[in-house]
């Protein structure tokens, strides 16, 4: 790839602008998760440690890079990262070596705050219920994003919430992701 991958948040949000609860999320969706696989399938994704650890587990077919402050931090099949610019640059080499054009940030809601303003593209999946939670998902200004599509409502079996997609892309250019040409 020639140029620097563009950044993709991915999240889930309640009509209220909630995304999480407790350390995890407060809805159960698997009809959503689908969509989640299929979206970050082949990419590379970003996140950070809590979110990482709400999951488990490195997820199949994705390369992951956790960010978190914690040194001593380990995890089976993922890449650490200490600091925001050695993650960006981390995702942007597996991004470079997996073909693609976009590093996917998949949470926490500390990192979607922090990013939203380098980010070219939001995919979300806007949950149909005001829910009680302690994250918060930042606000989708209007006069920063574009809708280019969404859904109409959903709900699969065993779903807690009826729900749609959503995808966003940016107006004007995000700022630079200040990625390392190499790490």
């Amino acid at each position: 790839m020639s140029s620097a991958p563009g950044l993709t948040l991915v999240a889930a949000v309640a009509r209220n602008g909630v995304m999480g609860r407790d350390g995890g999320l407060p809805w159960h969706l698997p009809g959503d998760l689908q969509h989640f696989r299929r979206t970050t399938w082949g990419h590379p994704m970003l996140m950070g440690r809590r979110t990482f650890q709400s999951i488990g587990r490195a997820l199949p077919g994705r390369e992951t890079v956790v960010l978190t402050r914690d040194e001593g931090f380990t995890a089976a099949g993922v890449h650490v990262a200490h600091d925001l610019a050695g993650a960006l640059a981390q995702a942007a080499v597996l991004a470079g070596k997996m073909g693609v054009d976009q590093i996917m940030l998949v949470g926490g809601g500390e990192l979607y705050h922090a990013l939203i303003e380098r980010a070219s593209r939001l995919i979300i999946t806007e949950v149909d219920a005001d829910v009680s939670g302690d994250v918060m998902f930042p606000l989708i200004s209007a006069g920063q994003w574009q809708l280019l599509a969404r859904s109409e409502l959903a709900r699969e079996k065993g779903d807690d919430f009826s729900w749609r997609h959503a995808s966003y892309a940016r107006i004007a250019a995000p700022a630079a992701l200040a990625y390392k040409a190499s790490l």
